[in-house]
């Protein structure tokens, strides 16, 4: 049997509600998927979540928990050597190519292995040389950055320049534009892939990832009076977790006022729109090849992006923003599987799973994560009773946040050096989670907290929930917040 193509297109830091009018190409493609209305990265920040979606397992588990930027910490930031992944999975039998943005880091680098026969484009290697033969300066610059403290180890704070919301028109053009690059070389790896063999491609595009520099016409395609401002932009909650102010979120997003963000979210929608160009194209590509009809598409981002939410910038926060994906699955027309939305519960963790039955690869063993083959393909119940999620710092451990979601409810705990704050959600009930229930909901709040330690633990987390966490979060915090 002949097996089908595998083309995975992954965005970065891309809102589960930013898709619209502005995507058509990405709203065809989805059109002809099943579609995940609930589905969850394993981690807020782009290194940890590709670790994880790319091998099948929990952060804690890859030992993949931030990203390895702080030398001290740089051994947090690494899957561990020899964890069985997609490419490994895939470059045997298929031609398998990889373009663009290249954060799935290992100890062992496999990346840069003689053995691997994984055609490696990455924007690291390449986009800096395609710079240098356009005569073209880097999208952003000091104007798009600013200094923030950084935790090193739980212990030492550092200053380090981090993205910041400011807007700009990339002169250059999209040839010389990240996504711009992506995309070409995407469209060359389909046209110089081998003909004897099924293709296979990650496609890992940069855009709606800051800086918001981007070029014409994307920069003035979206009006400022055509952006409608979600109620939680720019509004702080009356009993949101004020340990975020210690985070980068909060400590750049707390500093900008509800109107101000609508010309972050015009141009963060024209950087959308971007993307959603470039999807049009390789999918275009793809039918003129003939390749689109008979392959296994997946559409998905490694997480979102706040955009003043909550008045928080970036990710690194389990808000349904920040944490929730737009994820997609599109089978072989031969198949005849009928495209749906899913209210199943789903995690990054499933889609390799997924993958694994859909191509009929063996998947690696005692993965923690369930297969949705059957779901998508007959409409089958599916398993998946809860998520877990974890956040560890950026570029350095020092902040730590936990996440359960179970049924409609979703915990966050919240911890910084010695403190912890609570946060209990409905999120079909409230979905812009402005309403904390932890103090109102005791037994809730510990059924949940102790499922989220036992997690831990299975996991090998190297943080465990305080002893009498609730208890004490309520005796510290409940005159504060009344």
């Amino acid at each position: 049997m002949t097996r089908p193509n595998c083309i995975v297109i992954m965005a970065d830091q891309l809102r589960y509600d930013a898709l619209g009018p502005h995507t058509p190409h990405i709203n065809a493609l989805l059109g002809e998927s099943w579609r995940s209305q609930r589905s969850y990265c394993t981690s807020p920040l782009c290194v940890p979540a590709r670790g994880s979606f790319f091998t099948g397992r929990h952060p804690n588990q890859t030992g993949c928990v931030i990203n390895p930027w702080a030398p001290q910490d740089k051994q947090h930031g690494l899957v561990a050597a020899g964890t069985p992944n997609w490419y490994q999975l895939l470059e045997q039998d298929w031609d398998l190519w990889h373009t663009g943005k290249q954060h799935f880091l290992t100890e062992d680098r496999f990346d840069r292995s003689e053995a691997s026969r994984v055609h490696w484009c990455s924007l690291e290697d390449g986009y800096g040389p395609h710079l240098k033969r356009l005569g073209a300066r880097r999208p952003g610059g000091e104007a798009f950055r600013c200094l923030v403290p950084e935790m090193i180890g739980g212990t030492t704070t550092r200053a380090r320049n981090y993205s910041i919301p400011t807007t700009g028109c990339y002169e250059p053009g999209v040839a010389a534009f990240f996504d711009g690059y992506i995309c070409q070389t995407s469209l060359d790896a389909i046209s110089q892939r081998d003909r004897s063999k099924p293709f296979a491609l990650g496609a890992m595009f940069l855009a709606p990832h800051p800086p918001l520099d981007i070029p014409e016409p994307w920069f003035s395609r979206i009006a400022a009076e055509d952006v409608t401002l979600p109620d939680n932009v720019g509004c702080w909650s009356p009993q949101q977790s004020p340990l975020q102010l210690y985070n980068l979120p909060g400590f750049l997003g707390g500093r900008y006022e509800r109107e101000q963000w609508r010309e972050v979210w015009r141009v963060y929608l024209g950087l959308v729109a971007l993307l959603d160009d470039c999807v049009g194209h390789i999918v275009a590509q793809l039918k003129a090849e003939g390749l689109y009809e008979e392959s296994v598409i997946v559409f998905t981002a490694d997480h979102g992006e706040m955009l003043g939410s909550h008045r928080l910038w970036q990710k690194m926060c389990m808000y349904e923003e920040s944490v929730r994906t737009p994820t997609a699955i599109k089978c072989p027309a031969s198949w005849g599987v009928t495209p749906v939305d899913s209210s199943a519960l789903f995690s990054h963790l499933d889609v390799l799973p997924t993958l694994c039955d859909l191509l009929g690869v063996a998947a690696p063993a005692d993965l923690p994560g369930y297969s949705a083959a059957a779901h998508i393909r007959d409409g089958a119940a599916f398993a998946r009773e809860r998520c877990f999620i974890q956040f560890d710092g950026n570029g350095a451990r020092g902040n730590f946040q936990r996440c359960i979601i179970e049924g409609q409810d979703k915990l966050i705990l919240d911890l910084f050096k010695d403190e912890w704050f609570i946060e209990l959600y409905d999120v079909v009930a409230d979905p812009q989670e402005q309403h904390n229930r932890a103090l109102a909901e005791g037994p809730r709040c510990e059924d949940l907290l102790a499922k989220l330690a036992a997690h831990m633990q299975r996991t090998g987390d190297l943080l465990r929930v305080p002893e009498q966490a609730y208890a004490t979060f309520v005796e510290r915090y409940a005159a504060l917040l009344a």
